[in-house]
């Protein structure tokens, strides 16, 4: 229930669908006599939207505090005994239909899986990421099965979860699947954006990981005041915000997360100062 609810509302309140929506409805209130000032009101706001969010560095304030939260992973930082990669950057279905990897804009995390599965050759390396949409389908993990090879990936290493649909799953599932051992170090490889909900999750599955944030999306404080060229780029970036807090907010009420804004360090445990 949650899974699907949240793919509805996420589809309603998307900055890009949103702006349109209300741009729409104002533009057909404008037939109405007695709502024309209405309908000039929602359309103004839909058109305002669209421009401030497509143009604007609006989504790049909205970005960076998620893509700050964790440090890059050290070059030099120890071995891990395991890596975990977040399903997301690889469309299933036209895999599926094209018999090859076709990656989305978050292809960076299959590929940084293949380098870190070359770096770390005694790590072990799980790939978690089952089927994102409402009606099925096949499960990103499966084409990673199937395209190991193109990918780079050694087949005999590889630790495949194919069942989960979102970010509480993946942490779920993948802990059940591995059994970490307390001590052990585990890396999870996702995008810089999704890293605060995601180490969440896995924090509250009771699964400690360390953060190696990859798919930056903005440069960086210095450079915040960037217009985009482009009003998609902008509206995507946004979009990509918007679902981010919205979700933060979600997995905490829901009991998903144990922080708010999940970082490097867990939050003190109330009471804890104290003692």
């Amino acid at each position: 229930m949650f899974f699907t609810l949240s793919k509805v509302i996420y589809f309603l309140i998307t900055p890009s669908n949103f702006f349109i929506f209300s741009a729409l409805a104002g533009l057909l209130l404008l037939a109405a006599t007695r709502l024309r000032r209405l309908g000039f009101g929602l359309a103004g706001f839909g058109l305002l939207g669209l421009a401030l969010g497509g143009l604007a560095p609006v989504s790049e304030i909205a970005l960076l505090p998620l893509e700050q939260r964790f440090e890059p992973y050290p070059t030099d930082g120890p071995a891990p005994v395991g890596i975990i990669v977040l399903g997301g950057g690889i469309e299933a279905g036209l895999s599926e239909s094209r018999d090859q990897v076709i990656v989305n804009d978050a292809g960076e995390r299959p590929i940084y899986f293949a380098d870190l599965a070359r770096r770390f050759p005694k790590a072990r390396l799980v790939f978690s990421g089952g089927s994102g949409f409402v009606g099925g389908g096949i499960a990103e993990a499966d084409i990673v099965s199937r395209q190991a090879d193109v990918i780079g990936l050694p087949r005999t290493r590889l630790i495949l979860e194919n069942r989960s649909r979102n970010t509480y799953e993946n942490a779920l599932f993948s802990a059940a699947l591995v059994q970490p051992k307390p001590g052990e170090r585990w890396l999870l490889v996702t995008s810089a954006w999704h890293m605060p909900r995601a180490v969440g999750c896995f924090r509250q599955a009771g699964f400690t990981v360390d953060a190696y944030p990859v798919d930056y999306r903005t440069r960086g404080w210095g450079d915040i005041a960037r217009f985009h060229g482009f009003a998609s780029d902008g509206l995507l970036q946004l979009d990509l915000a918007v679902k981010e807090w919205i979700g933060l907010v979600a997995y905490r009420l829901a009991g998903y997360t144990p922080d708010w804004l999940p970082g490097p360090e867990p939050a003190a445990s109330p009471g804890s100062a104290s003692r």
